[in-house]
This record gives C-alpha cells, sequence and structure tokens, in this order.
C-alpha cells in the first residue's frame, strides 16, 4: 500500500478548491493528458472524470470515479484503468498551522494490477506519488501566491469587473 503525504505551503481550502475541480485533473495527476468532468457535479459521490492517457502513438481513454467525499478534509476516488484493473486513490487534508497537510493513500482494488502487486510496484508508486503530490504543491502555492483560495478560476463577470477597477461580482 502506497502512502505518501506532504506539506502544502497552501491552505486546505485552496487546497480543496483544486481537488474539487474536475477539469484541473490533469494538471496535477502523473499520467493524463487532458480531463473532463463526464457524469455528475464532480466531487460529489459516483461523479465522474474521463482522462487521455498517451504513451507514444497509444491514446488511452480512462475514468475516475469519487467514492467518498467529506468536504473540505476527505477525497477518495476510484480509478479505472480498463485491463490494468483499478485502485483506491485517497486523498486526507489536515490543517498544519496555516498550511495543509495532504496524506495520499492507494492501493490496487481489482485486475492485473492487484495480482501483480509487489514491492517493486510499490517503488514505482512511491516515485509516482513524490510527482504526483510535487504537482498538486506546485498549482496549490501558485493559487495561494496569487491570493485566491477558489482554486484559480474567476468567473468572467467578476475578471471583467477587476480589470475595469471595480470590486467583482
Amino acid at each position: 500500500m502506497a502512502v505518501r503525504h506532504r506539506l502544502i505551503k497552501a491552505s486546505p481550502r485552496t487546497v480543496w478548491a483544486v481537488l474539487a475541480d474536475g477539469d484541473r485533473y490533469a494538471e496535477w495527476v502523473v499520467g493524463p493528458s487532458s480531463s473532463q468532468q463526464r457524469e455528475g457535479d464532480w466531487p460529489q459521490v459516483d461523479s465522474t472524470i474521463a482522462y487521455e492517457i498517451r504513451i507514444g502513438p497509444v491514446s488511452l481513454t480512462n475514468e475516475t470515479v469519487v467514492r467518498r467525499c467529506e468536504e473540505p478534509h476527505v477525497l477518495e476516488l476510484e480509478a479505472r484503468a480498463g485491463v490494468l484493473g483499478t485502485a483506491r486513490i485517497a486523498f486526507e487534508l489536515r490543517p498544519w498551522g496555516r498550511h495543509c497537510l495532504v496524506i495520499l493513500d492507494e492501493h490496487p482494488l481489482q485486475g492485473v494490477s492487484g495480482l501483480l502487486h509487489n514491492a517493486g510496484v510499490e517503488v514505482v508508486s512511491q516515485i509516482r506519488h513524490r510527482a504526483l503530490l510535487g504537482r498538486l504543491a506546485r498549482v496549490c502555492e501558485s493559487e495561494a501566491h496569487a491570493g485566491r483560495s477558489d482554486g484559480g478560476r474567476e468567473t468572467p463577470v467578476a475578471a471583467r469587473s477587476q480589470a475595469e477597477g471595480g470590486a467583482g461580482a
């Protein structure tokens, strides 16, 4: 079972806003080249995100389903990877002073990935998780530095109002 943690220098609210924006999934997850919300209202339970993974000339479309959501502290996902099977990916967000301690826990559920799970796969998972948490930290810390806690999304009205010197909507 691959468990890894990282202190992100952003508030738990900012980190949650990024995790809760399904259209930004490919920005911080290692592998997908694009993502889009498919069903439901992400991150509500049973909502899904479809994403594409490109390996050379091959393109695979997979999906991730929300299995548990306790806003703003817990998000548990089931990643479906076709013949490779499925995996449980859980994020726990803990306030840590002004920052957020993110604990990532992933393990296979079904399919080939569960059958082949061993110490070597665990090492690869740890490397992937280090990269994923690094990407998530960069996105969240960039949002925090910009002074936004909404995941970086401004409504067109608010952006236009601010550009015109107004207070926003």
